[in-house]
């Protein structure tokens, strides 16, 4: 348990920390599941939307520390590329 002064603070904070980053990390995977439904319906149009409304919500979550850069590139990467043919289809 937390002893000096410094310590018992850094605990408060890395609980407030965690409810902030659960909540980003949560509202970046509603972006990402809209995308997902969108092309699991086959509407190429509502998909191309959802995910331009996406990928500003992942890079964010990469400036805020909640992705790594990569992890976010690679996410949008997979995305872009299902709906991309969808929309071919």
């Amino acid at each position: 348990m937390a002893n000096t002064p410094q310590s018992k603070k850094r605990a408060r904070q890395t609980l407030r920390r965690t409810e902030v980053n659960k909540a980003r990390r949560s509202r970046i995977r509603t972006f990402v599941r809209k995308v997902e439904e969108a092309i699991a319906t086959g509407n190429a149009e509502v998909a191309r939307e959802a995910l331009k409304t996406a990928q500003p919500e992942l890079m964010r979550g990469v400036t805020k520390g909640i992705y790594h850069k990569n992890t976010a590139a690679r996410k949008m990467s997979r995305l872009s590329a299902r709906v991309k043919a969808l929309s071919a289809a």
